[in-house]
């Protein structure tokens, strides 16, 4: 099958919030005979009522039907806790079946997974849309298997900014800087622009910026490059002309991406990065929101973030084929075509985006898929990639409020530590 050809490709990804878990107990083989799989599950809900637990108990419910002879153990783990909670599951034996979250490459480092073509039936396997099914790969071989894409853009409230006499939407960091200021002046109450850089959006929203500066994660040898010029001058420039201003949050280091939707979606922010979910947050709260390309240091970028999240398949339970009749299962169009509508994300699936190309229910997604095929991402080939992304989570943020050079040079040493022992 000739498949469409979407450039893009990483991790990260979208959404986050709060502990939910259902169910109990370990996978295992019950005495019946049955057998249960443990999944474990980012959170994409910004309440209670659209968790991901709500979607991932029915797609077990419906599987379970059909498979009477397998249980699926559902918990689903804010993006804020999943990576550590994860990380103690593994050592204490505690090992999830499948589980999907934002990167895959360590668990591949420690020889944790299958192959995807080991828990995927040809046809599913077929059906991933080719440059994602790419992206899932370390040394040529795929482990992650693609589960939602999306990409950043710029958000604006139309109605803010046109009162503070804000005519169009900024293309450059001096637009954001002019604009911030004018948004300041007409209405103080109002966050200018929202800069999160707290541990759930530091990766993200750093690499945004740093790209409109022409640098990035790494040089063209794929090594490290935090401590670059051009990332040491996008943070001074940030602390200048956004931070010490008052033009955004006082704390950026501590601000998370849900606080800083959450605002937009209340009116109480200007401007902002944002992925496809806010949009249906924004409609919820009434704004009357625009979508614009990144504005980079001298001009609108041709390119954005481009992101993907993943689901992997852990060998330490034995239970392949089980697995394999779950993974079917849940990226049947059915069920991807509901979790990308109930979050506004993109899909990885040939079938559910023909569907959602051609369905007309998805315009407001126009603009994400148009920046799409420039998209940029985060080394998530690299190994050693998620260990780098929690130190930039718990620490890059810091580099608006402290002496940028010293941060970024302090993460440098750590990645390249990290690199050399994997």
């Amino acid at each position: 099958m000739k498949k469409r050809m979407l450039v893009l490709s990483a991790a990260c990804a979208a959404g986050a919030l709060v502990l939910s878990a259902c169910g109990g107990g370990g996978a295992g083989e019950s005495a019946d005979g049955s057998v249960t799989l443990k999944l474990v599950a980012a959170d994409y809900g910004d309440k209670a009522s659209n968790s991901s637990t709500v979607y991932w108990e029915d797609v077990a419910k419906r599987f379970e039907a059909a498979n009477p002879d397998i249980k699926v153990d559902v918990q689903v783990v804010n993006w804020n806790d999943i990576d550590a909670q994860v990380k103690t599951m593994i050592q204490s034996g505690n090992v999830p079946d499948v589980l999907q979250t934002g990167g895959y490459a360590d668990k591949v480092a420690d020889d944790l997974l299958h192959k995807a073509e080991d828990v995927l039936s040809p046809a599913t396997l077929d059906n991933l849309v080719d440059t994602f099914a790419e992206a899932g790969e370390v040394d040529g071989v795929q482990y992650g298997i693609p589960f939602v894409s999306s990409a950043r853009a710029l958000f604006y409230n139309k109605k803010l900014l046109a009162d503070a006499g804000v005519t169009e939407p900024p293309k450059s960091w001096a637009d954001i800087e002019a604009a911030a200021e004018a948004l300041k002046k007409k209405n103080p109450d109002v966050v200018p622009y929202a800069l999160p850089l707290g541990p759930e959006e530091a990766q993200g929203e750093t690499l945004i910026w740093e790209l409109g500066n022409g640098g990035g994660y790494t040089g063209e040898d794929g090594a490290y490059t935090l401590d670059s010029k051009a990332n040491v001058e996008t943070f001074q420039w940030l602390r200048a002309h956004l931070v010490e201003p008052g033009l955004t949050y006082s704390n950026p280091a501590a601000t998370d991406r849900k606080t800083a939707f959450a605002d937009f979606a209340a009116g109480k922010v200007g401007i902002l990065n944002g992925h496809p979910s806010l949009i249906q947050m924004s409609k919820d709260g009434g704004v009357d929101y625009g979508v614009a390309p990144i504005p980079g240091k001298d001009g609108a970028l041709d390119s954005t973030l481009g992101v993907a999240d993943w689901v992997m398949a852990f060998k330490d339970s034995g239970h392949q084929e089980e697995i394999r009749k779950f993974l079917d299962f849940a990226y049947s169009k059915e069920n991807t075509l509901k979790f990308d509508e109930m979050y506004n994300l993109m899909p990885v699936t040939e079938d559910t985006l023909q569907e959602m190309t051609s369905n007309g229910k998805h315009k407001d997604l126009e603009p994400f898929f148009e920046l799409l095929p420039k998209a940029s991402f985060y080394p998530l080939g690299e190994t050693s990639w998620d260990a780098v992304s929690a130190e930039i989570k718990k620490s890059g943020g810091t580099a608006v409020g402290e002496d940028p050079a010293k941060v970024l040079g302090d993460l440098q040493k750590k990645a390249e530590q990290i690199a050399a022992n994997q």
